[in-house]
């Protein structure tokens, strides 16, 4: 929405154009433009970009209704940036309007307790992700109007995959803004300089040794050439961005929102690090095009990320990417409508960032077997608290990484759906509490070339996908009653009848302070009797069993009272495969 006048809704994406007066080498390094923007029990300096030309971008938006002032300011002496002016109002939506897209119920932020999610207006919001990194690319490509769920195939659009996904329970789509090297240029898809500097470490595109090709309609997203000596064909200069690349993306984000999901947008993956902090100027450069990105989404409805830091070889230090990030943070402010910031890590955003960092919600990722979900629970138990989900566990179909993941399963077989739920309902009783991101190969690297194993159009279309958002329907049983569970697998005997580097054999279990009830989840090949301990002698509970694999409570089983032993023998669970367990006091 461009320059407006008369009423807008609050939550609504706003663009505020300014041209400039004056001609820049390089605006996207030269120009700081900002507005000063006023409303109801909000005053707040809000950046804005270089959106190609002698164009300005502020995105806003109005956080509640009422009469809503701004005034544009810059670093420069230049009349068509500084002192412009204008207002508008903004209205609510009404109940109708809010059934039909749960955004415009605003930006998302933890609960009081941080231990859950919520829109800005109280709603619960339980995190159901995907893992679509490519999404910015060519590869997910926008056309007009809804997308056909049934539609899935190799003509499949970025609508028609998002339709599917709806229909399915999904709310996020966890993207990263940019790879600034890949192109399938011939060179290899891993390349580093004589000293062992990284250039780059991409997905190979299959059919070739070169790199995944990641650009869009609008190009690539820096300019070349650039200031790696030897490989400015390869590694482009990270002080020239080229907006038409991010235009590209606006409009997906854009859809995302309109069809009501959460777009989980990472500025860029952490293989860019070591070339990038050795040829440039990093903390200033790398803050930048932080602050750029933020300033192009936050005024979306979104989470956003300064650093997809997946892995900790081939880059730089968790450390040095937090020092530019503080310094973004600092030029800059934190996003200023309320936009949560979270990180892909790994094992966690805790072990890489620290307690008191930048993270608002905490993720663990890229660690895959059980023993991993332990890294939730260290977390639940850090201050300040924080929300937490598993944003990179088991992908269905993992077939690519090595040791120490050397579990490979048929995909879409009943192990691998199987492996997919252990990573779900492990995760949210370790302390994810707030929800969780899913993976397919073939979808996170958004394999679309003839020799690819698997096709993403293909991997859409697996069950595993489908079965996810029964997560929802077992935290949410008895309401928000969820965010009171504290991660203690410790009461199930036996918990651990496998090895760490396994999907089955182990148990779970989450109990309230007041032991008024019991989550629990048994993986796979667990032993049938088990027996919990942590209950209070005397205590009467009512036994209820959960399918995962349907998303379907059972009827509840008869009442158990505990012995003055104060251990409770559990029922046996249905047959030897996965099973959740709630037991509640009466």
């Amino acid at each position: 929405m461009l320059n407006p006048t008369g009423d807008i809704p609050v939550w609504t994406k706003i663009d505020l154009v300014l041209t400039s007066s004056r001609q820049y080498d390089n605006p996207y390094v030269e120009v700081d433009v900002w507005v000063d923007l006023q409303g109801p029990g909000f005053f707040r300096r809000v950046y804005g970009f270089w959106n190609g030309g002698s164009e300005f971008i502020v995105r806003v938006l109005a956080t509640t209704p009422g009469k809503w002032h701004w005034t544009s300011g810059s670093n420069m002496q230049d009349p068509g940036l500084t002192g412009r002016s204008g207002s508008f109002t903004a209205r609510g939506f009404n109940e109708a309007e809010l059934a039909e897209n749960p955004n415009r119920r605003g930006m998302v932020k933890a609960t009081p307790d941080g231990r859950g999610l919520q829109y800005a207006d109280g709603t619960p919001y339980f995190l159901i992700g995907d893992t679509w990194w490519s999404l910015p690319s060519f590869r997910f490509p926008l056309k007009g109007g809804r997308g056909d769920a049934d539609a899935i195939g190799p003509h499949a659009t970025l609508n028609d995959y998002v339709a599917l996904r709806k229909a399915q329970g999904f709310n996020c789509i966890g993207l990263i803004a940019a790879q600034p090297a890949w192109k399938n240029d011939g060179k290899p898809n891993s390349l580093q300089m004589e000293d062992g500097t990284w250039v780059r470490a991409a997905w190979r595109q299959p059919g070739t040794q070169s790199a995944k090709d990641m650009h869009n309609e609008g190009g690539l997203p820096f300019e070349f050439p650039g200031k790696v000596p030897g490989f400015e064909d390869v590694f482009p200069d990270m002080d020239r961005i080229n907006p038409d690349y991010f235009k590209v993306l606006d409009a997906k984000i854009d859809y995302l929102n309109a069809e009501g999901f959460v777009p989980f947008i990472e500025v860029a993956r952490r293989d860019t690090g070591q070339a990038w902090q050795k040829f440039h100027d990093f903390a200033e450069s790398y803050a930048r095009y932080v602050n750029y990105v933020f300033a192009r989404y936050q005024a979306n409805i979104t989470i956003l990320s300064p650093i997809h830091y997946d892995y900790y070889e081939q880059t730089i230090p968790a450390a040095d990417y937090s020092a530019a990030i503080e310094h973004a943070l600092e030029r800059h402010g934190r996003p200023p409508f309320g936009t949560m910031l979270s990180a892909n890590p790994n094992p966690s955003t805790l072990v890489n960032f620290g307690a008191d960092s930048w993270v608002d919600l905490h993720q663990s990722g890229n660690v895959r077997e059980h023993y991993t979900y332990w890294y939730l629970t260290e977390i639940f138990h850090a201050a300040p608290t924080k929300p937490a989900i598993n944003g990179e566990p088991y992908y269905a179909g993992l077939h690519q990484l090595g040791t120490p993941y050397p579990l490979r399963v048929p995909p879409d077989s009943r192990e691998d759906r199987y492996y997919v739920r252990s990573g779900l309902y492990g995760s949210f009783l370790s302390g994810g509490l707030a929800g969780f991101i899913y993976g397919a190969e073939g979808i996170w690297q958004s394999d679309t070339e003839p020799d690819s194993l698997h096709k993403m159009w293909d991997s859409f279309r697996w069950q595993s996908g489908a079965e996810v958002q029964h997560l929802k329907a077992f935290a949410m049983i008895k309401g928000e009653t969820y965010r009171q569970l504290e991660p203690m697998a410790d009461l199930v005997m036996p918990n651990k009848a496998a090895p760490d580097f396994a999907y089955h054999g182990w148990s779970y279990c989450a109990r309230t302070p007041d032991r008024s009830l019991f989550m629990l989840y048994f993986e796979d090949q667990a032993p049938l009797e088990a027996k919990l301990r942590g209950v209070e002698v005397g205590a009467r509970y009512r036994p209820r069993f959960f399918d995962p694999r349907k998303g379907e409570w059972h009827a509840p089983a008869d009442m158990l009272v505990v012995p003055r032993s104060s251990v409770l023998v559990l029922p046996q669970r249905p047959d030897a495969q996965d099973w959740g367990l709630m037991l509640e006091r009466t």
